[in-house]
């Protein structure tokens, strides 16, 4: 028995629904992964403005302590990173950025946990699905040629093939099925994502505008309290 002789002998003993099955079980792995990924989003995300603000608020009032309450009252993404950078606010802005920086590529890493996955599937369940119809036809054409073409017995199998051929193109219908829900779950969590992302710098600049403002001048430059300087005096020293 040649290599040929084997492989065909195994795609028409399997046939193509064990095929079917694989596909239909990741799908279900597929919708299992996407229903826990909104709902984690959904918990990491949360009111950017409200909490700028009430960040603000605390740092405005030189309330390091209670920003930090502030933060830790909250799940959210922003909340998360903001309070690695106050963790370290006493090194000054430049250590608080770069912690921020590393709590981001941290979260992120969290965020898109299983979403290969998604993306995985959706670009090869096609091609998965197509495998099955291939088997499915190897199997059509193989029972084609025991039975034979000639006279009844013959155009009886010959419908028998066809029928057998457009059981095996289901194959490819289901694969294409569970390609398009996996690629477009996948392209919204990654969407989602990014947004989520981008609204921590709302909250990072807050932190880094309190720690800016708090860090003193550089070596060997005055800098007059002008705000607090009556405005008759800065005109006669003008």
């Amino acid at each position: 028995m040649n290599l040929i002789t084997a492989l065909k002998s195994l795609f028409v003993g399997s046939g193509a629904t064990w095929i079917l099955w694989l596909l239909l079980g990741l799908a279900g792995v597929a919708l299992a992964i996407a229903v826990e990924r909104a709902l984690y989003l959904r918990g990491r995300d949360a009111d950017l403005g409200g909490l700028a603000r009430a960040l603000e608020a605390r740092l405005e009032a030189r309330d390091v302590a209670g920003a930090r309450r502030v933060l830790a009252g909250s799940r959210s993404l922003a909340a998360s990173v903001a309070a690695a950078g106050l963790r370290v606010a006493h090194l000054g802005p430049a250590a608080a950025e770069r912690a921020m920086q590393g709590a981001s590529a941290v979260e992120r890493a969290r965020l898109e946990a299983r979403l290969a996955f998604l993306g995985t599937l959706g670009n090869n369940a096609p091609f998965v699905g197509l495998f099955g119809t291939v088997v499915g036809v190897v199997q059509a054409f193989d029972r084609l040629g025991v039975t034979g073409a000639g006279g009844a017995a013959g155009q009886a199998a010959s419908q028998a093939v066809m029928a057998g051929i457009s059981e095996a193109l289901i194959a490819t219908a289901v694969g294409i099925g569970v390609a398009l829900p996996a690629v477009a779950a996948h392209n919204y969590f990654q969407r989602r994502i990014s947004r989520l992302l981008d609204g921590t710098e709302a909250v990072n600049s807050v932190v880094l505008a309190y720690l800016l403002a708090e860090e003193p001048p550089p070596d060997g430059l005055v800098v007059a309290d002008v705000a607090s300087e009556p405005a008759a005096a800065r005109l006669r020293g003008a």
